[in-house]
């Protein structure tokens, strides 16, 4: 398995160590061969990157590209996953408004985008309901806390 971490914006100093748990808990299960880069910008790139990309001018937390089409009750074919982008500015000010540590906040987002690349979505409600659920569930074999509850900061949220 293999994540490879590609940093642009030198504050990222906690990515590889974040990614390198999230994305491995995320793809527990599959074959262990798979690999996915992880691109750590600033708000800047991944306003150029949602540009180009979804045709949105603005910044956002977290992009990311499955390197083929996957349906996520279906192995994937390809071990090359695909890539995530994610912005520490976005990032460190939506942590700071909902209450929750960045490491955790930057986790979620991480595990969010891994499942994404499995063809997770959250299009609709169904789809919605079960990634959430997964992600409550990798979260929290990572220590991390329900990112949904309405009290993040309050322990019987794990």
């Amino acid at each position: 398995m293999t994540v490879d971490v590609v940093i642009e914006d030198t504050r990222w100093t906690i990515l590889d160590a974040l990614a390198n748990a999230a994305i491995p808990a995320a793809l527990a299960g599959l074959d262990p061969g798979w690999e996915v880069v992880v691109l750590g910008c600033d708000d800047a790139r991944i306003a150029e990157l949602n540009t180009e990309f979804r045709g949105k001018p603005m910044p956002t937390n977290v992009l990311s590209w499955p390197s083929e089409d996957r349906h996520p009750d279906v192995a994937p074919n390809d071990l090359e996953l695909g890539d995530i982008a994610i912005a520490y500015d976005t990032c460190l000010r939506e942590a700071a408004e909902q209450g929750k540590s960045f490491e955790a906040h930057v986790t979620h987002l991480l595990v969010h985008a891994t499942l994404h690349l499995l063809g997770h979505d959250h299009i609709d409600d169904e789809g919605a309901t079960r990634m959430e659920a997964l992600e409550i569930q990798i979260l929290r074999t990572l220590g991390f806390p329900d990112p949904y509850a309405d009290d993040i900061l309050n322990p019987a949220a794990l």
